[in-house]
């Protein structure tokens, strides 16, 4: 059908700006293009799609209504949701342009720090492990016991965190889960000296709180980040949690070498306390709920989000009966088989095998962490890149998981061919940092499947992954009193290949929960 569109096309209609060599004359005219925006946004808003000149006589008036009206009116929705569309992109582009934060990245911003202190909290022990074992006399497989013991109480609130932050909100759940797990960081020392069982009550009271941690940011990233941001934000907030290793491994040795090996979990335990004052201050679970952010960054959110209402009852077999959810959930297991051995015994592996003091040790495992921080954002960018320019979103999850599991696969089958300890911690770098590109993958998907229910799924897949950390560290522990760190690795890349297997087979970017 036909359309006069001359009033569309003469609002779209304006002359080029004259050039002026001036810096106040190139500012003067950024300003009149950006007001001009704004007034062929509002014009078009306002514009009525003029129909052709209707046939004369009674009965052609009728066939010709008859079959443009409902066309007519379908383009004509279309296309105002379009215009509205751009309005709120182009809004929320001039508040930014004019000095005005992003309230959304504000968020991620404060998540990325909340993920900086938990694995800062968490890799304290695998430095202060070494002269703790001295002190105390434990051997392998109580540093194996020890260590596993954090994950028992991580375990127990990944489901139930992502059921409680998809219910109430996950700024309350988040907030909760950094005060209980630093208190329980600080106790760490007092537990120690009370005797083994209360350093595992201890450790795995902190897992509770790290437990819940994942599933809320999950929750609270689904309502604030717009789909065509979701890879980089969530690669910055978890490029925290390796930021998070790199500062606890390099402070580490500094603070007990100083202090001894009790100070670095006061410090690092009091800096929880510091985080929730802001967020309690600053976040608000949705843009909806939050009073300080502009009418145009909140229409630019709510126009892309796929999150919709808070859930009130979790559809269990439904969730259960989808093979991208047991995808998931098989993945999230090989996956963190292999990262939280690198987490926990990586200190033990420099030392022992590479001859590293302490000080060395903490040190060197550094450069891996720092490796993934920035290829964790680098694969963030590429990712959203790729599905801007027409890429499906379930191709480029695939290509970025393969690459997630298949290059840690290749460098730890060097660790055993490599003889010198330069080429070792750059085979570790080359794993971690490939590594890293899970997060546009694996950890981007739990958003694209289901959005409403992004923490629950984070919590199903992530249980596995702690189940993963309990069994693979312990087991590490008792392969290293019978073999070789050879064979640790080995099992580690065996689970790589059979995740890249079950990823590409089964895994989607599509929404398959309403």
């Amino acid at each position: 059908m036909l359309l006069h569109l001359l009033p569309l096309s003469s609002c779209l209609s304006f002359p080029a700006p004259p050039f002026r060599s001036s810096a106040g004359a190139g500012a003067g005219a950024g300003l009149r293009l950006r007001a001009g925006g704004r007034a062929r946004r509002r014009a078009l808003r306002e514009t009525d799609l003029q129909p052709e000149t209707p046939p004369r006589g009674r009965r052609g008036r009728e066939e010709h209504a008859a079959g443009s009206g409902k066309d007519d009116g379908a383009l004509l929705e279309s296309v105002k949701r379009l215009l509205l569309a751009d309005e709120a992109e182009g809004d929320a582009a001039e508040s930014e342009e004019q000095g005005q934060f992003p309230k959304r990245w504000a968020i991620v911003f404060l998540c990325f720090s909340a993920f900086l202190l938990c694995n800062m909290d968490r890799v304290n022990m695998s430095i202060a492990i070494l002269p703790m074992s001295a002190e105390f006399g434990w051997n392998p497989q109580t540093v194996g016991l020890i260590q596993s013991s954090f994950f028992w109480g991580y375990l127990l609130t990944q489901i139930a965190g992502g059921i409680w932050a998809d219910t109430v909100g996950g700024k309350t759940v988040l907030g909760f889960g950094v005060i209980w797990w630093s208190i329980a960081t600080a106790l760490t020392p007092v537990a120690a000296k009370l005797g083994l069982p209360f350093l595992l009550v201890v450790r795995a009271f902190m897992g509770i709180g790290e437990g819940v941690a994942m599933p809320a940011m999950n929750n609270i990233l689904s309502k604030w980040v717009p789909v065509s941001e979701r890879s980089r934000s969530l690669s910055l907030v978890y490029s925290g949690m390796y930021l998070g290793s790199v500062t606890g491994l390099a402070f580490s040795p500094l603070l007990i070498h100083k202090f001894g090996w009790p100070s670095v979990f006061y410090s690092f335990g009091s800096l929880g306390v510091v985080w929730f004052t802001t967020w309690a201050s600053k976040a608000y679970s949705s843009p909806l709920e939050d009073p300080g952010i502009s009418a145009a960054e909140k229409e630019l959110i709510t126009s892309q989000s796929t999150a919709g209402e808070p859930v009130k009852t979790i559809p269990w077999r439904l969730i259960l009966s989808k093979p991208p959810v047991w995808a998931l959930i098989v993945c999230h297991f090989c996956h963190n088989w292999g990262t939280f051995i690198l987490l926990t015994w990586m200190p033990t592996y420099y030392n022992q095998v590479l001859k590293f003091n302490l000080m060395e040790s903490g040190l060197i495992c550094v450069l891996p962490w720092f490796t993934m921080a920035v290829s964790a954002n680098v694969g963030g960018w590429i990712a959203d890149t790729l599905v801007s320019r027409g890429v499906s979103v379930t191709t480029v999850r695939k290509i970025m998981q393969s690459i997630g599991f298949l290059g840690p696969a290749f460098f730890l089958t060097q660790l055993s061919h490599v003889n010198s300890p330069a080429m070792a911690v750059l085979c570790m770098a080359c794993s971690q940092g490939t590594d890293a590109f899970s997060q546009s993958g694996l950890y981007s998907n739990h958003q694209d499947i289901g959005p409403r229910y992004a923490g629950v799924l984070l919590g199903l897949s992530n249980t596995a992954g702690v189940l993963a950390g309990v069994f693979g560290t312990a087991a590490t522990g008792y392969i290293l009193q019978h073999g070789s760190w050879d064979n640790v690795f080995e099992v580690s890349v065996v689970l790589y290949l059979v995740g890249t297997l079950v990823w590409n087979l089964f895994s989607t970017g599509e929404k398959i929960l309403d």
